[in-house]
């Protein structure tokens, strides 16, 4: 067999493997958004067999035979990328056991749907069973995986930001502890009080989708190549770049929905850049959850937060909601949702405080992977963590430890992604100031020009480039954490008047 023909078949075959990963993106869509309650056993089921299907594709001999034989091939760029990526998910599944890999699948299914109760009952014991066979499956499958020294934990760090151990984190995480909880302190003892209650009460669902909608359009997300949905916990998913899909939530207070779009269509514009030479291939995914998520908190926080960017866009939502908003000028609005009000739930952090919730998960994850603390601590540990490093206690466990879905999704290692990303916007931002007037372009309502600058510099590579090469060809620098810290500081110190 020649190398093109090797080539073809290996494209056969993760074609089929792509195939049943798009399937169980669906049902996990589906389960998120429109699926009956009663549904969950059976779609579980479903996703089992879906997961073992793909499980004996991508660890079965015919596709090492042809991963093999075209390891030499010289191929495009892109090629070379699908070839990479290929093979690092191989690594991470061939010393996995079959049938626990497929339980596994149904496992984080049910999983997902027990915390949802867990989360609506208040009842954190309801859902600690599952929490505990997802760390106890996590755990053994890292153990399979592990290089020679090292822990669990990095393992699992290494699935979504390849290369940031532990070790690195706790440098990054010390450095935020000790610049950002003192700006804390400081804002809090400065006492300055910004207005915000016009932000809450009289904003409709019908007006608060009226408002998606046109945000996600103003920013640049393409509704021909992507929905919009509604979900309890808004998050991003994707086919490939042609079937894009977030989904966001309404209630009460207009900014915590207008903010949760922003972000999602900061992952859905990343998702929709991704060359079409990558489309549903091994590589046509975000370079890592760092990097995504660096676009995500670019587009809420660097573009969201801008006062420029609302010069233009504000009068849209005093249309929206006269009766709220009407008699509130745009600088009462830019300063009341950039204030800093610590609070239990990450979603709806203020820009400060934000990595200090990633900080408390991170924390918590470490000490379970290495059996430091059980499961049963985490609602006591969560609230002693959240009043060390934000001054507040939750009051319930659905503030708490319950808030979040990803430990029942078996997302543990995620958590550090979150701030990292912010950390990489912040010095993609500082970068960008200098090759063009940011402000200027929101001001102008020029978000194309934006948006096509990072297609070019970040989004388009997929998985071809990690985010410390995307950062490096970009920035000309490493990862440098000293931009985020020196942007908040510069930012909330004049906010403030500190």
């Amino acid at each position: 067999m020649n190398m093109d023909q090797s080539w073809k078949e290996l494209n056969e075959e993760l074609g089929k493997a792509r195939a049943l990963e798009e399937a169980e993106i669906l049902f996990e869509w589906d389960n998120e958004t429109l699926a009956p309650p009663a549904a969950m056993e059976y779609t579980a089921r479903t996703m089992e067999r879906l997961a073992g299907m793909y499980f004996r594709i991508m660890t079965g001999d015919r596709l090492g035979e042809l991963l093999e034989k075209c390891r030499d091939r010289q191929g495009t760029e892109e090629e070379q990328a699908v070839l990479r990526a290929a093979e690092k998910k191989r690594r991470e599944l061939i010393l996995v056991p079959a049938e626990e890999y497929e339980a596994y699948s149904g496992l984080k299914a049910r999983a997902s749907a027990l915390w949802a109760r867990a989360r609506k009952a208040e009842d954190f014991e309801r859902f600690a069973p599952a929490l505990e066979e997802i760390i106890a499956c996590r755990k053994r499958f890292a153990a399979g995986r592990a290089k020679e020294g090292q822990s669990l934990y990095d393992v699992m760090l290494d699935e979504f930001e390849e290369g940031f151990s532990s070790e690195k984190l706790d440098r990054f995480f010390a450095l935020l502890r000790k610049e950002l909880v003192p700006l804390l302190e400081q804002i809090r003892e400065k006492g300055t009080e910004i207005p915000c209650s016009f932000l809450q009460g009289g904003y409709s669902g019908e007006g608060q989708e009226k408002l998606a909608e046109y945000l996600a359009k103003y920013l640049g997300f393409d509704f021909e190549r992507g929905v919009m949905g509604v979900s309890a916990h808004p998050f991003t998913t994707a086919l490939h770049s042609r079937d894009v899909r977030f989904t966001t939530h309404y209630d009460s207070r207009v900014d915590h929905s207008l903010f949760s779009v922003i972000h999602e269509c900061g992952h859905g514009i990343y998702e929709q850049g991704i060359s079409p030479l990558l489309v549903q291939t091994a590589a046509g995914e975000g370079a890592s959850m760092g990097m995504h998520e660096s676009q995500s908190r670019f587009y809420e926080n660097m573009i969201g937060r801008n006062r420029a960017f609302w010069e233009p866009v504000y009068p849209r939502l005093q249309e929206l909601f006269p009766g709220c908003l009407g008699n509130i000028d745009m600088e009462t609005f830019y300063r009341a949702v950039n204030r800093v009000e610590p609070g239990p739930i990450r979603i709806e952090a203020d820009e400060l405080t934000y990595s200090l919730h990633i900080m408390v998960r991170y924390e918590l994850e470490k000490g379970l992977i290495a059996g430091e603390i059980s499961v049963g601590d985490l609602p006591g540990l969560w609230e002693k963590k959240y009043e060390e490093y934000l001054g507040i206690r939750p009051q319930s466990v659905s503030q708490g430890v319950l808030q979040d879905i990803h430990w029942s999704q078996g997302s543990i290692g995620y958590f550090p992604s979150y701030a990292l990303g912010s950390a990489f916007a912040a010095q993609i931002y500082g970068y960008m100031n200098k090759e063009m007037d940011m402000e200027e372009l929101m001001r102008t309502g020029r978000m194309d020009v934006i948006r096509e600058y990072l297609r070019e510099h970040v989004h388009q590579y997929g998985k071809r480039k990690n985010s410390r090469e995307i950062l490096r060809e970009m920035t000309g620098q490493e990862f440098e954490p000293a931009y985020y810290v020196e942007y908040l500081k510069e930012k909330f110190r004049r906010l403030y008047g500190i």
